[in-house]
Order: C-alpha cells, then structure tokens, then sequence
C-alpha cells in the first residue's frame, strides 16, 4: 500500500450544467518516492496530480530507552533505599545498643572497677603485641598496668550480639568478691570497641592440665587435683548461693578454670551467666546455651526438668569426669579396642564392676581420690536435676574421705526409674518458673 497524503481535490464546472461542480480524483504515482523510503504527498499548488516526495518520519524507539531507563531507574532508588534504611537501622541499633550500655555503665560506678579507653587499651597491651588467645566472643591479649601487675585484656567482637556479653559480664562481675572467681579490674566501652580487663594468670587454664593427664612431666597429681576441684566447687556455691542474686555461670569446663601461680583455681568467662532471685530456683530460656559437652540435658529439652542451677552441677560433675580422665567427655576411645563409647559411661561401669579406673596411679592413695572425684562426677550428672546434690552438698563430699560415697543411680540405663540414695538428701523441690533478671 502507497504511503499518500491526500489533499482537496481539485474540481471544475461542468460545461453541460453550470450549476454542478464536478471533482475528478486521480491516482498519485507514488512508486519512486516508496522505492526511496519515502512518502509522497500532493504538492501544494500543483496541478492535476502532481506529488513530491518527503522523508518518513519512522517511529522512533526513544520511547522504549525511556522506558526501560525508568524502570532501571526507579529499581536502584528502590535498592539504594534498602540500602540507606539497613545502614540506619543498624546504626540505630548500634546506637541504641551503646546508649544502653552507658547508662548501665553510670548505674555501675559504685562498684569502682576502671574504666580505661581504647587509646588505654592500646597502651596497657603494648599496641595488642602479646595475643594469649581467641575465642568465639573475643580474643585475649596479656598487658601490665605497671611493672609487676599483669592484666588479660578481652577484646570482644563488634560483629556478636549487641553488646549483650559484655553487659552480662560486668554486671555479673560487680556482684562476685571471692577468691575462686577471677577479678574484673576493669573495662572499655569506647565507641564500637568493647574490652574486659582482668588478671593475669600465668598458669593458663585448668585444660592445659587436664588434656593430658597420661604425661607426668604436665599432670599436677591428685592431691592438687582434688585442691582445684574443691576450689571450684566452691566457686560455684557462691555464685549460687553467696550474693544478693543467684549467678547461673552456665559455661562451667577446664578452659572457663584459670590458676593463678599457686594454682589456685578462678572461675571466668561469664559471658553466658544468667542472674536470678535467690528465692527462685528456675529461669526461663529460649535457646540453649554454654559448650556441647558440658550442657545439661534440660537446657535442651524440658523433659528432663526445668533449667535451674542444677545446670551448673551437670557440667561441674562432667568437667570432674574430664579430669579423672584427662580427655573429653564427648566420646572415649578404651583399651585393646576400637569401639567408641561415651566416657562417662565407660567410667561408670568400670566403677560398678570393681575395676581400676585404667588412669595413670603414682601412689596408693591416688587411687582413692580418683575414684572419689569420678562418684562425685557421676552423681551431679544424673539426667533429670532433681537427682543431682546441690553444690553446698558436692562441697562436703569433696572435703570428706571417700569411703562413705556410695555409687549414684546408673544415669545412662534406657528405661526405668532412677532410684535415690541415702548419701544424698531425698527431698523434692517444687520449682516455680521465673523469668530471667536483665
């Protein structure tokens, strides 16, 4: 079809009727200007059927760039402002987060531990020279407030929590006067940076110890064993029983143990502590916590009973299992075989059956406190919490001989009832549910 742009035809009178005008349409010949890619149109004052050819005005794809650049467009204000409104959020969160640590910090001024600032921190650590180790909340370097006072500094992770830990720990701290809890000699809270200044202790952790236990040229003996036991064991009383508020450690193992350099033992890393009121004997929890290992088993699940202090008992008795066997209590290896079997197990039914615990004894007496610390173990690991000794009664078993101990209820039959024994008080406590303190 011809691209014509028709205009008024002309017209003329008819000879045979004067009164009629007549109009004569004729056929442009538009067949050079299609042949050129043009349109051809009447010209203006021609005559008859005279065209000319002009260019066409092809539809232009301009309206399609415009189009999708505004869709592109509008897609990054859509993306930036996503952007824009995360780093807000999280700079309100990181606000809000440093806002309410100061004003727990100015509440916390009577209890006088320092409060240094990161050109301090930088300064006491010698610059972060001296790296002592790293954990999953921070890493610890060694520094000195002078020249015969060592300090640990812990430098917590901007990227954990919201300043949760660090809020946990001071507060926990500034309630806690006991020499087997480690001192907070002081903190930072300067901007984003979050530290924890404590004691140093050259001795290191109780692991380094206990890890390997089959070298004499590193094991302490039983004597200084059954010492640190003692002193953690009464760590753990106070904590439960000594201060205004119930303090719930819930991360109670050998690497949370230091000594100091007569290896006497400091409970640390309260990180994960919890505090509640001394006339409660529950707290509520939404998500387990502390280290696989050493976790009582109704932290995750409340079949087994109701989170309380009880919690702390379990992994106080696992970590007395680790330092019988100076290895893991997660799986055990034993003699002549390649069968793994849960050790704590394994110790039990070597106790029950009369049988040397298969440690290394360098006396007679040896033998004794082993076997005592391992009874002792295996009663504050008993499933359900009703059946482990409060730490008031582990105190006592472990200032006594150990001829009066008798075997606690196997803790890892199937099925049946657990059964009491009279070493251990009988009674029953009806624990209300409480929610935890901030």
């Amino acid at each position: 079809m011809y691209d014509v742009v028709l205009k008024v035809p002309f017209g003329y009178w008819s000879a045979s009727n004067a009164n009629i005008l007549r109009f004569k349409w004729s056929k442009p010949n538009c067949t050079e200007c299609v042949a050129d890619g043009k349109k051809c149109i009447l010209k203006n004052n021609g005559i008859k059927s005279e065209i000319q050819c002009v260019y066409s005005k092809k539809a232009s794809n301009r309206w399609k760039f415009l189009a999708t650049g505004g869709v592109m467009g509008s897609l990054l204000l859509v993306l930036l402002a996503i952007a824009a409104y995360w780093v807000y959020s999280a700079d309100r969160k990181e606000k809000e987060s440093q806002l309410r640590i100061e004003r727990f910090l100015e509440d916390y001024k009577a209890l006088k531990p320092s409060r240094y600032s990161y050109a301090d921190i930088k300064r006491i650590t010698n610059q972060f020279k001296d790296k002592l180790g790293q954990g999953a909340y921070g890493t610890v370097f060694k520094g000195k407030l002078s020249s015969e006072f060592f300090i640990a500094v812990k430098v917590l992770n901007s990227s954990k929590g919201d300043g949760e830990e660090f809020v946990n720990e001071v507060k926990t701290m500034g309630h806690i006067h006991h020499v087997n809890v480690v001192r907070l000699v002081g903190f930072c809270a300067d901007g984003f940076v979050r530290a924890l200044v404590y004691e140093f202790f050259p001795n290191g952790s109780l692991q380094d110890f206990i890890s390997s236990a089959d070298s004499k040229n590193s094991f302490l003996g039983w004597d200084k064993l059954q010492d640190i036991a003692l002193g953690i064991a009464k760590g753990i009383e106070y904590l439960h029983q000594g201060c205004d508020q119930r303090i719930l450690h819930f991360d109670i193992k050998p690497h949370n143990v230091l000594l100091d350099q007569t290896f006497t033992p400091k409970i640390s890393d309260f990180g994960l502590a919890k505090l509640c009121s001394k006339d409660q004997s529950m707290v509520s929890m939404t998500t387990a916590r502390g280290t696989m290992g050493y976790i009582a088993p109704e932290v995750f699940s409340r079949n087994f009973g109701n989170v309380s202090y009880k919690a702390d008992v379990y992994s106080f008795g696992m970590l007395l299992l680790e330092m019988v066997g100076g290895r893991k209590n997660i799986g055990s290896t034993t003699e002549n075989t390649t069968n793994e079997i849960y050790y704590p197990q394994w110790i039990y039914n070597l106790l029950e059956e009369g049988d040397d615990l298969r440690i290394h004894i360098w006396g007679e007496g040896d033998g004794k406190i082993a076997k005592k610390l391992a009874i002792i173990g295996l009663w504050c690991i008993q499933w359900h919490p009703m059946d482990r000794p409060a730490m008031k009664i582990v105190v006592q078993m472990l200032g006594e001989g150990g001829e009066s101990l008798t075997m606690p209820p196997n803790p890892f039959l199937p099925t049946g009832p657990t059964t009491r024994n009279r070493s251990i008080p009988a009674r029953r406590l009806d624990l209300e549910a409480i929610l935890e303190l901030e």
